[in-house]
């Protein structure tokens, strides 16, 4: 290759280019973790300057929080003995996470109508670098939410009464549930077309809020419905979160949570990654 020269006052100079220093191979290792890394990078400081994704992620869950302690925390302390904290704390957190993936997922869904997605797709880029990158993102801004809620939460009451530890795996725990939510949502997105399908996971998402061991105990719900609101991956997390912070049972609601984090990833992460990369490759 000839080297480019540049005439300049009648004098021929020649530019000298910097020899690359990150070149390595498309499909590599070293390639998804660092296209990955500037992925995370990008969805990050886009989401930082978005106001909505702003309010639903941080605004939106510290407000839910004082308005459940202003108006029912009280009633729910007398009623089962416990502070109403540390149930809506966890419930809270976990309501943050899945808002803020449904507001990611939207944004998803812009991406690709806007064509963006297609002209990733035509760079060389590891091709797992954008669903993957933007996983790492939901992970920080989950957790970002979680300290959140957690700080408003020990200025209304909320203690970590069972150790470092535990405080450590209650702060992480909301990281694993929002993971698996947003590869569900994730993938929902890259089908979805015009059709409002990730908004109408919204809906459902309210109906976990309401129906769950945070808002209030399972056995204060009618008898058929005990089961189901026990059961829901909502009241698993939160009665893990609630006994690695009050105290109580920990190891089963821990498994519970990760059997179903683990179990939305399983189902949805192939149907997530052909979905990512048909809407980078028809968008």
């Amino acid at each position: 290759m000839s080297t480019p020269t540049v005439e300049t006052g009648g004098q021929v100079s020649r530019l000298d280019f910097p020899e690359p220093n990150l070149h390595f191979a498309e499909n590599s290792l070293r390639a998804l973790w660092t296209h990955s890394l500037i992925q995370c990078n990008r969805l990050l400081k886009r989401w930082a300057r978005d106001p909505s994704t702003m309010i639903q992620a941080l605004l939106y869950p510290a407000l839910t929080l004082l308005m459940f302690r202003i108006v029912l925390g009280n009633s729910i302390s007398a009623a089962t003995g416990s502070p109403s904290v540390y149930g809506t704390v966890p419930m809270i957190a976990l309501v943050g996470a899945m808002f803020g993936s449904i507001v990611s997922a939207v944004g998803l869904k812009g991406e690709k109508k806007s064509g963006l997605l297609s002209r990733f797709a035509t760079t060389p880029t590891h091709r797992a670098s954008g669903l993957l990158g933007r996983m790492m993102a939901e992970a920080i801004r989950v957790f970002a939410t979680t300290i959140v809620i957690v700080a408003v939460g020990m200025a209304i009451g909320f203690r970590f009464n069972q150790g470092i530890p535990s405080a450590i795996a209650l702060l992480l725990l909301p990281i694993a549930f929002g993971i698996g939510f947003a590869v569900m949502v994730t993938f929902l997105a890259t089908i979805a077309g015009e059709s409002p399908l990730v908004e109408v996971v919204s809906i459902g998402c309210t109906l976990l809020m309401f129906f769950n061991s945070g808002f209030v105990p399972v056995a204060a719900y009618p008898p058929w419905l005990q089961p189901i609101v026990a059961a829901q991956p909502m009241s698993c997390a939160v009665d893990a979160m609630r006994g690695l912070s009050l105290g109580g049972p920990v190891l089963v609601p821990v498994l519970q949570t990760l059997a179903w984090a683990l179990g939305m990833v399983a189902v949805f992460l192939y149907p997530a990654i052909r979905g990512y990369r048909r809407a980078a490759e028809t968008g």
